[in-house]
């Protein structure tokens, strides 16, 4: 019987194994090479982290390896998307403009390493190298925050989101701090409705509008089993409406980035 495809996450684990060995180098000595910890190389090997963007381009230079570990990083993003979802990240990454709301948790978006694996680890059906490639591959997403032009992009979430306790204090707290540190540039916006909001309109689920560089706003809906992309001009605009309602129920973006942080300091 043929064996099936290694996955991803497998192949470049193994990859980065028979490269350093081949270098002779142990894991601390490779870990000292590039400027990550050896604990790190490690968790990578035995496919217990998905690696970032610059642990992957630093190990390809330590290593002589013609861009090989970041070719094989960049296949394993790509299939790690969700079938239905890859048509959302080809929109997310072209849109001019981002809205979001999220009544439960906080952004995908804007989410750190730590409070992903977290959220998965206790709200998915995945594990081991499913789960961490999903973690990779959010992460990945984020790219957009940082590339030449960026998205506008205005997030509302509720309160509840910054009390729920992902992953616990310590992952909290840097998921907070982290928020802020987003928050500082120019185009991006956030917006909490306060605890005492009561019902409001949005609170039936999670949305998202992107508006592409031509034609017309495109929605995404998330659900328990899988999301749905929303082009129909009737469904837009209801969309749009929803948001202008959840939007006006938030407080203004400096009042919310004060929330952030005294929200920070109760989880240290």
């Amino acid at each position: 019987m043929q064996q099936p495809p290694m996955p991803m996450l497998g192949l470049l684990a193994g990859e980065l194994r028979r490269l350093r060995v081949r270098a002779g180098l142990s894991q601390e000595a490779l870990g000292e090479k590039i400027r990550f910890s050896g604990s790190l190389v490690a968790q990578v090997e035995q496919c217990r982290r998905a690696p970032r963007e610059e642990f992957t381009l630093r190990c390809d230079d330590a290593l002589n390896s013609d861009g090989l570990l970041t070719r094989i990083r960049e296949a394993l993003i790509k299939e790690s998307f969700m079938p239905w979802f890859r048509e959302w990240v080809t929109i997310e990454q072209e849109a001019t403009a981002l809205c979001s709301f999220q009544p439960l948790i906080l952004p995908g978006l804007l989410q750190t390493e730590a409070y992903a694996r977290a959220l998965h680890e206790g709200a998915s059906h995945l594990a081991g190298d499913e789960m961490e490639q999903q973690v990779a591959a959010r992460l990945a997403r984020q790219a957009i925050l940082t590339r030449d032009t960026p998205p506008m992009i205005v997030a509302v979430l509720d309160y509840t989101a910054l009390e729920r306790p992902i992953g616990g204090p310590k992952v909290m707290h840097e998921q907070l701090r982290h928020l802020l540190e987003v928050a500082s540039k120019p185009k991006v916006h956030l917006h909490v409705v306060p605890r005492g909001a009561g019902a409001y309109h949005g609170l039936n689920g999670a949305f998202v509008i992107a508006t592409p560089p031509e034609g017309e706003d495109i929605g995404y809906l998330d659900n328990q089993l899988q999301g749905t992309i929303v082009e129909r001009t009737a469904d837009i605009h209801s969309l749009r409406q929803t948001w202008e309602s959840v939007r006006a129920e938030a407080m203004p973006h400096g009042a919310t980035l004060k929330l952030i942080s005294e929200a920070a300091e109760t989880w240290t």
